[in-house]
């Protein structure tokens, strides 16, 4: 039975167990999870937040991580800005990206969500607003969500993810795992 565990990633946190060759001593997953045998399914890049599956099987691996399956990824995101309903239009059509066109996301701004406090936290200025989105995408380019967010002139100050496909982060501290269940 393939074993499945769902990591809150938290800030600052690199998507892998080991930093070899870098000058400065970064933290790794290393650094929270001390499960032999089980490796990330995708990747979420240092500077965000939220959900990341880590597993043991290569099929399962393949089947959350790979764009063709289309798995859903929802992540809730502060951007910077106080978006209508009609500058989030491109984002629900798909966004022009320098490497094509994104599929179209789901998209709704949503309140300020009750998170973990980020360390260190967002810089809030006083003369710029901010808003939260809940974003749902069905693609896993590198660093999408902050790239199709700043195409619109939206960018991105918080990235959380929240969720992959009926996995979620919900009741998981930063820096803590807890088993997931694997589907038939």
């Amino acid at each position: 039975m393939a074993r499945l565990l769902l990591f809150n990633k938290p800030f600052g946190v690199l998507s892998q167990f080991t930093d070899r060759g870098s000058p400065t001593l970064r933290a790794t997953l290393s650094d929270f999870v001390a499960v032999k045998g089980v490796y990330p399914a995708g990747r979420l890049d240092r500077d965000s937040e939220g959900l990341l599956l880590l597993c043991d099987d290569g099929r399962l691996q393949a089947r959350i991580a790979d764009p063709r399956f289309k798995m859903p990824k929802t992540y809730l995101v502060q951007v910077e800005g106080d978006p209508q309903d009609a500058d989030l239009t491109p984002l629900r059509q798909g966004v022009m990206l320098k490497d094509g066109l994104t599929l179209p996301a789901e998209v709704a701004r949503i309140d300020a969500p009750d998170l973990w406090l980020r360390d260190p936290p967002i810089r809030a200025r006083k003369s710029i607003p901010d808003s939260w989105l809940k974003i749902t995408i069905r693609e896993g380019r590198n660093r999408q969500v902050r790239r199709m967010t700043a195409a619109v002139g939206l960018p991105t100050l918080r990235l959380v993810r929240w969720s992959i496909g009926d996995w979620s982060v919900a009741g998981i501290a930063p820096g803590q795992f807890a088993e997931g269940s694997v589907p038939r």
